[in-house]
């Protein structure tokens, strides 16, 4: 006879042997490492520089989270895109970068392509040492829009990203284009 393919967890274990459960990373403790970071002067110079295209370096970030500090060459951007159920901050350490944003609530599933109410957009412009946090579902674009200087930021996300979902916008009208996995990005 075989063993079984699992084991059972045992109901009869005292309370003391139960770990308390590690609390969840907030988009404030998000927020607070992306800003601690972008003051880090000798990380944010040792970023490589693209005239071309972006470049990122993987960080470690607060509590299992999934950290970037990436560059941003002059006229460049994310495209529209979410981050699925990852709540996020990022802060900008070096430059100016422009986030524009949805103020709705954007349905997980089962949608190709939705008209926008007039007053959902937002705009920030986000200098040095200025960052933002976000929830989970924030649909956004993230542009460098100089036309002569590097922007370079420090983003986190927890959990871990399971997806980014990307979007075109033409008017109020956004469209689901693709999905992109980790495998996609890594």
């Amino acid at each position: 006879m075989s063993a079984p393919a699992y084991t059972p967890a045992s109901t009869h274990a005292p309370a003391s042997t139960h770990a308390p459960a590690p609390a969840a990373v907030t988009a404030a403790d998000l927020l607070a490492f992306t800003l601690r970071i972008a003051s880090d002067p000798e990380l944010i110079a040792s970023l490589p520089l693209d005239p071309e295209g972006r470049t990122w370096i993987r960080l470690d970030g607060p509590g299992g989270s999934e950290a970037w500090l990436i560059g941003w060459p002059p006229g460049t951007g994310t495209g529209w895109h979410d981050h699925a159920e990852s709540r996020g901050a990022f802060t900008t350490a070096r430059g100016r970068l422009t986030e524009n944003s949805l103020a709705v609530r954007i349905p997980s599933e089962g949608w190709q392509s939705l008209s926008l109410a007039p007053d959902v957009d937002r705009t920030r412009s986000l200098g040095a040492g200025t960052g933002r946090a976000f929830g989970e579902h924030h649909v956004h674009e993230v542009l460098n829009e100089s036309g002569t200087e590097h922007a370079i930021s420090v983003h986190a996300y927890y959990p871990p990203l399971p997806l980014i979902r990307r979007y075109s916008r033409t008017g109020p009208v956004l469209t689901l284009e693709q999905v992109e996995r980790p495998a996609d990005w890594q």
